[in-house]
């Protein structure tokens, strides 16, 4: 059973890639939308300016940083429900500077925390990762596996769940904790590999990329999105940790074959060791088990990887330059 949201709803990280699509589907679906985007001289809301004008009149942007307290705390206020997307993601990015992971992820979600618990906030949806899980001990994994982060940043996502999980147990601030597992899709940057992947493919037969032996479980961003709402609007999921995956797994090379497919050309791979993670914080393979999410929520993804596939390189081939297919993006 799900409930209609009340009172505004704040989306952190709304500047980011699965925040812009969540702020587009609850602005379709008649809610008051407050985006709390990271503070910046040039008023740059990020992903937020690929929607359209006409939606983006809708949502009152504010401006701050999850680790100032006060301008968490005023984004908060009259707010019912809370999305809490912010955090550093860049997990190459975290071996350089594990310090600002750690300040932002951590230090983040006790400021949107510390913030509900005050306004009285109905929901917090706390997106996690899968990374927290690190390589599969077993599969296909379920929310009841191992959590053996691996690398700074999925160290800081799961220490960020853990704070989230024990506000909700000592000062009764209603939590629910979901971690997609890896989301793709339109709005992505070229971090990410498919969006790198596609934009080096529309310039060139040859990638340089890092690691393409590793599996992953990719899940549209649509489908990462609907989980997100039914997370909000289901009264049992209050107090749940809850996972949103395909329950099928891709290699890198495998990827690579069905962009290739998608383009009618053949792709050929070159590695390239500025790409690599160190050897031991590589996560090799992550393959979701959804039942839960089916279970509970009647969540399922909808969206096959080939249409996800098209509707990315339609959404790359729109704007290429913006990913500057020829740099590395850490």
């Amino acid at each position: 059973m799900q409930t209609r949201l009340t009172g505004a709803v704040l989306v952190t990280g709304a500047g980011g890639f699965i925040g812009s699509h969540l702020v587009a589907r609850l602005v379709a679906h008649g809610h008051r939308v407050r985006a709390f985007c990271r503070y910046n001289s040039r008023a740059d809301r990020g992903a937020l300016e690929w929607l359209p004008r006409d939606l983006l009149r809708e949502v009152e942007v504010v401006f701050g940083d999850l680790r100032d307290s006060e301008s968490v705390g005023a984004a908060a206020t009259d707010a019912g429900t809370v999305f809490h997307l912010g955090a550093q993601v860049a997990i190459p990015y975290s071996y350089v500077n594990p310090r600002d992971f750690v300040e932002t992820n951590l230090t983040g979600t006790l400021n949107v925390s510390e913030a509900a618990r005050r306004t009285g906030v109905a929901r917090i949806v706390h997106v996690s990762s899968s990374e927290v899980y690190g390589s599969a001990q077993r599969v296909p994994i379920a929310e009841d596996h191992p959590l053996e982060p691996q690398s700074p940043y999925a160290a800081t996502k799961l220490g960020a769940e853990k704070l989230a999980r024990a506000f909700g147990l000592s000062f009764g601030v209603p939590t629910t904790i979901v971690r997609p597992f890896n989301t793709y899709g339109p709005h992505q940057s070229a971090r990410a590999l498919l969006p790198t992947v596609v934009a080096q493919a529309l310039i060139s037969d040859e990638l340089r990329l890092g690691a393409v032996d590793t599996r992953r479980d990719l899940t549209y961003v649509a489908d990462t999105v609907a989980g997100l709402l039914a997370a909000a609007a289901t009264p049992a999921a209050a107090g749940r940790t809850i996972q949103f995956g395909t329950g099928t797994d891709v290699s890198g090379t495998e990827l690579v074959d069905l962009v290739g497919e998608a383009l009618g050309r053949p792709l050929r791979i070159v590695r390239d060791e500025a790409r690599l993670r160190p050897p031991d914080s590589e996560v090799r393979r992550l393959v979701s088990d959804p039942s839960l999410a089916h279970e509970l929520l009647g969540w399922r993804a909808q969206v096959g990887l080939r249409e996800g596939i098209e509707q990315t390189i339609g959404w790359v081939r729109s704007g290429l330059g913006r990913l500057r297919p020829e740099e590395y993006a850490v």
